[in-house]
């Protein structure tokens, strides 16, 4: 298990959620999962993967808290995870790019999620999760890396290879609509919306890698730079991460994200489609 893929197929995932060694997160609220769940899958809701301060509500939480929570589950160092979702990937996504910050490894994320699980014809169970018992789950120090900050943007905008990979819809983008106060995107983003990276004719799984690759060249986002994703919250960024680490790209992820640059007054912002 050491080895485990950063993406799973359903096909590979089953036999390694039926053998229960594994701590396997179904993404969601109460009502998705108490539908149908993979079996042994323990329920874990999105919003307690974010700060929920303001601005940055898609902040990381305080480490404590992470620790707690993940506790709760009664993970242990070394443990296999195994995330899922029935959206495509941003919310198990998003959770692949928390334990990687807290250095947790092996992690690993179902490709097309509960919608591909289904489609598969693969069992699933009903109703609430089993008691787990808890842990003591520590780590020794979030790791900065997977991280960017507001601070780090503002001071290397427009620098030479570092490209920021916005992941919001067209509108967002163009500065038509926000639920932030400004409206817009940051200088110089290059744009590719995480629903373009979905192949819904395969379930919600990503797009094959070497069509991945020709999309994100085309967009403006090159295999050989240094790239920083964003999107409202670092929800649908989530996947972008994760793509871009099942691909080997040099790539990070912005979780204040347009909530926190979009809601202060002191910060550059563009508006209209992207210049390739």
């Amino acid at each position: 298990m050491s080895t485990q893929a950063l993406l799973l197929s359903t096909k590979v995932a089953w036999p390694l959620i039926e053998r229960r060694d594994c701590l396997c997160l179904h993404l969601g609220d109460t009502d998705s999962y108490q539908l149908g769940h993979l079996p042994g899958a323990q329920l874990l809701e999105p919003n307690s993967l974010r700060s929920g301060h303001y601005p940055a509500v898609g902040g990381l939480p305080e480490r404590q808290q992470l620790e707690q929570l993940f506790s709760a589950f009664g993970l242990v160092a070394g443990q296999p995870v195994i995330a899922y979702d029935n959206e495509g990937g941003g919310w198990a996504g998003r959770l692949f790019w928390t334990l990687e910050v807290l250095g947790h490894q092996p992690v690993s994320v179902i490709d097309g999620g509960l919608v591909a699980w289904r489609a598969a014809g693969l069992p699933l169970e009903q109703g609430s999760p089993a008691p787990t018992t808890p842990s003591d789950y520590r780590c020794r120090a979030l790791r900065k890396k997977p991280i960017a900050d507001l601070e780090e943007i503002v001071a290397r905008l427009h620098e030479p290879g570092l490209v920021l990979w916005d992941a919001r819809s067209q509108v967002e983008y163009e500065g038509l609509r926000s639920p932030s106060q400004r409206h817009g995107h940051i200088p110089g983003a290059k744009h590719c919306e995480w629903l373009e990276l979905m192949d819904q004719q395969r379930h919600r799984c990503l797009l094959p890698a070497d069509t991945l690759c020709s999309l994100l060249t085309e967009r403006g986002i090159h295999a050989d730079a240094e790239i920083i994703t964003y999107c409202q919250s670092h929800h649908r960024s989530a996947l972008c991460y994760l793509a871009g680490r099942t691909l080997g790209l040099n790539i990070r992820a912005y979780p204040g994200a347009w909530a926190e640059w979009g809601n202060r007054d002191d910060t550059p912002v563009s508006c209209g489609p992207s210049a390739s």
